[in-house]
């Protein structure tokens, strides 16, 4: 199995996420109490292409990524009311946890075989780090959705980044540019 360079392995959970109503707060929660930082800030996401529930959608996020260890933790605040799988968790059970992340070789094969075992596609993006993210939802034991995120060698680039800057941090440079 092919480990990534920020050492999870391929196939397995790279990330927590949680959604924010004000992602500067949570960061700096991250960082004081929980451990992890600096983190790396995109103030608007809207994604082309963006589906949710097999519709377009324009919503727009901020989002935040930052490493505890070997684990990645992925902050999404909503910038507006349009329909997504975040306003949709907000609704169901308000703000906290929402998914976990998988990186996986075949991000395709994959999304066939969740849906194989009853889950749906409840959310996809194209993203800058290549190919297409997709959110499988829908099974009530699922702690959430399970956000399937393509190994690419961009993604691996990216997040190896990112937990290298979380090696030995000093606290300086808490919130760094996206990218």
């Amino acid at each position: 199995m092919k480990t990534l360079g920020f050492g999870q392995p391929v196939g397995s959970i790279v990330q927590f996420a949680y959604i924010v109503p004000d992602i500067r707060a949570a960061m700096k929660w991250w960082q004081t109490d929980g451990k992890a930082g600096p983190f790396f800030l995109l103030d608007s996401f809207t994604g082309p292409e963006q589906r949710y529930r097999g519709g377009p959608t324009k919503a727009d996020v901020a989002i935040a990524m930052g490493f505890a260890g070997h684990m990645m933790i992925e902050l999404i605040q909503p910038k507006d009311k349009e329909p997504s799988v975040y306003q949709e968790t907000i609704r169901q059970r308000g703000y906290g946890f929402h998914h976990v992340g998988i990186a996986v070789e075949d991000v395709e094969a994959e999304r066939k075989a969740y849906f194989g075992r009853g889950y749906h596609v409840a959310f996809s993006t194209p993203v800058p780090s290549g190919s297409t993210v997709y959110y499988m939802g829908d099974d009530p034991a699922a702690p959430g959705f399970i956000e399937l995120i393509p190994a690419t060698k961009g993604m691996d680039e990216m997040f190896t980044k990112y937990w290298r800057a979380s090696v030995d941090w000093d606290g300086r440079d808490p919130v760094r540019p996206f990218g």
